[in-house]
């Protein structure tokens, strides 16, 4: 049965409910959430051109997801990022970049900035925050490392790993945390929950709703559902078949070794060949080390040493 309402970590479905000007108040309402800690509200927001050059020999286009501005001045990168990638942090960086040039002044400029935030839905976890399972949002400024003040306001990092948002509709505390289930659950939804029933929540409810797509929209939206199924079966059965071929390698030289030097001592270096190509496998996926030692029955540092050995020829 074809899910009611729209999958939001599509690009389709992000750009549906985010990124159109009928739906502009959809994203000013979650921009606010997001941001409630920060001085005043953001009363009108903008789209802005979201592909980029960056002016170089090379002429690297950089295109966001989303790219606007508030009535302020203030620029907001909103990007969705549906698989992990090894330099994604590195790449949201790069981003800030843009925002930053597009300021500058030919004439008579004191090089002051407007604010800049980066903001990133993640349909994945950072390696290094496996250890923090129940912290789903990170913000990022540049701080001072011995007093932790902060040292400069003016540029934003914001990252939410949503497969750590595990709530459920009746955990809900503020109105921020009914945005990142309506987000999370949106596609798996056959009607809106009584505990959402806000008039910007309708909202969503009704522009996410498939039916009321053209034929157009329908046939770009299975196009752009049919990629991200692809995508999650692609890196599921990657990792799966990573650990699998590990084991039977290591299995098979066990079997080979046992019979020319013991059974025991043959079975002892298939298990240890197994762990160490799962261990691989594991990290070229971008498995985090605590995760692999996991899952491999292995301390930390036999996995470190591991990757290490690895490194090395």
């Amino acid at each position: 049965m074809e899910p009611r309402y729209v999958n939001p970590f599509t690009d389709f479905g992000f750009k549906k409910l985010f990124g159109e000007e009928p739906n502009k108040e959809l994203l000013l309402d979650f921009l606010n959430e997001l941001l409630s800690d920060r001085e005043g509200r953001i009363v009108e927001i903008n789209y802005l051109q979201n592909e980029h050059l960056d002016g170089s020999a090379t002429d690297r286009k950089a295109v966001f997801d989303l790219y606007c501005q508030n009535e302020r001045g203030e620029k907001f990168i909103v990007e969705l990022q549906k698989a992990k990638q090894r330099f994604f942090k590195d790449r949201t960086l790069y981003y800030t970049t843009f925002p930053i040039r597009e300021q500058a002044k030919v004439s008579d400029w004191n090089y002051e900035l407007k604010s800049i935030y980066m903001i990133a839905i993640l349909d994945f976890t950072f390696d290094d925050s496996v250890h923090r399972p129940d912290k789903y949002r990170h913000d990022i400024q540049l701080i001072d490392k011995e007093t932790h003040d902060v040292f400069y306001d003016k540029l934003t990092f914001i990252y939410l790993e949503m497969p750590k948002f595990t709530k459920s509709i009746n955990e809900l505390e503020t109105r921020f945390d009914k945005w990142l289930y309506a987000i999370r659950n949106l596609s798996k939804l056959e009607e809106m929950p009584t505990s959402l029933q806000e008039r910007i929540f309708s909202r969503l409810f009704e522009a996410a709703e498939v039916a009321k797509f053209d034929p157009v929209q329908r046939l770009d939206y299975n196009a752009s559902l049919k990629y991200y199924r692809d995508l999650k079966n692609s890196f599921d059965t990657a990792r799966y078949e990573g650990r699998e071929i590990g084991f039977e390698e290591g299995r098979a030289e066990g079997r080979a070794e046992g019979r020319e030097e013991g059974r025991e001592e043959g079975l002892e270096k298939g298990r240890k060949s197994a762990q160490k190509e799962a261990v691989l496998s594991g990290h070229k996926l971008g498995l985090a080390v605590e995760v692999l030692a996991k899952v491999n029955h292995l301390t930390v540092a036999e996995v470190r040493a591991i990757l290490a050995a690895d490194e090395r020829r």
